[in-house]
């Protein structure tokens, strides 16, 4: 009897500890979180240049059918004039492979989508930090806080998850492609391409279906082509990516839910990465030289 009460009580006690370091860890990463979208009032984009940007992205689109396609569907997640004037946006990426062999990449991060540059810190420990900016890969953390390529992974997410409204800069191509039925409803199609010197990958490529009824995204298909995988050329078998959650951040509406699957004739093959979208949030301006790279960081070449 006093036997089984020791066992009892100690399973309890491993219990608890458990619980409470669980606890422990869920209380670091939310205050990792609002530590990464704490933001001073000293790098703000004004308001006339997102007026202009929009309105010549307004008038770029709109010459072409493939691009009234994508303007339709910025309009529909709250429009590209919202996404800039909301300022700098800032969430924690989680892409979980299904294998278990394959890299899992978590972090928080924000990005300044003006000018398309980022900063990462890890969920483990708010010190470890990577980025982008703008020019320069930089790193500053031990070699076991990030086990993958994060010059590949600084704008990796934002070009993952912030469709559409991630393309509407220069050196965009956009194409029309026929109509098609997914899950059972008819989507417009545009394939978008990039001229020759746009970003590490200008072979890489997307397709997006838009609901031909309510103009948001249905899929999202895509090739990597990053010239660090593929030295002599050539590119990974396409991706689709069904989107399976939304959320509404400050007027704009985005994905908090995304399932990878290997491209069948573009629809849904083999399902192989989880992704995970969450604490999203705006503010309109990070403190000064937030992106550049900070003092003890290595530049990756």
């Amino acid at each position: 009897m006093n036997f089984t009460i020791k066992i009892t009580m100690a399973l309890f006690l491993l219990a608890f500890t458990a619980c409470k370091n669980e606890s422990k860890k869920a209380e670091k990463m939310d205050a990792n979180a609002a530590k990464e979208m704490q933001v001073a009032d000293s790098y703000a984009i004004p308001e006339s240049w997102v007026k202009k940007r929009v309105e010549k992205a307004k008038t770029t689109l709109g010459a072409t059918a493939a691009g009234k396609v994508l303007w339709n569907g910025m309009e529909a997640q709250g429009g590209l004039e919202k996404w800039f004037s909301n300022g700098y946006i800032s969430f924690r990426f989680n892409y979980q492979p299904v294998e278990k062999d394959k890299t899992q990449r978590d972090s928080y991060q924000t990005v300044d989508t003006w000018n398309n540059k980022a900063r990462h810190h890890s969920i483990e420990d708010e010190n470890a930090i990577f980025g982008w900016d703008g020019k320069e890969a930089w790193i500053k953390a031990d070699s076991t806080a990030f086990k993958y390529d994060t010059k590949f992974w600084a704008l990796t997410p934002i070009y993952l998850f912030g469709h559409p409204f991630v393309l509407d800069g220069e050196g965009v191509n956009l194409e029309l492609l026929e109509d098609k039925v997914y899950k059972g409803a008819k989507q417009e199609v545009i394939k978008v391409t990039f001229a020759s010197g746009t970003g590490d990958a200008p072979d890489d490529y997307y397709k997006i279906y838009f609901d031909k009824n309510t103009h948001l995204m249905s899929a999202i298909l895509y090739i990597v082509s990053y010239p660090e995988y593929f030295p002599n050329g050539g590119h990974a078998p396409e991706k689709i990516m069904e989107i399976v959650d939304w959320t509404t951040v400050d007027g704009i509406k985005l994905p908090t839910g995304l399932k990878t699957h290997w491209s069948k004739n573009g629809d849904l093959g083999e399902y192989i990465t989880k992704i995970e979208v969450s604490n999203i949030s705006f503010s309109p301006s990070v403190p000064e030289n937030y992106f550049s790279k900070p003092e003890g960081a290595k530049v990756l070449e």
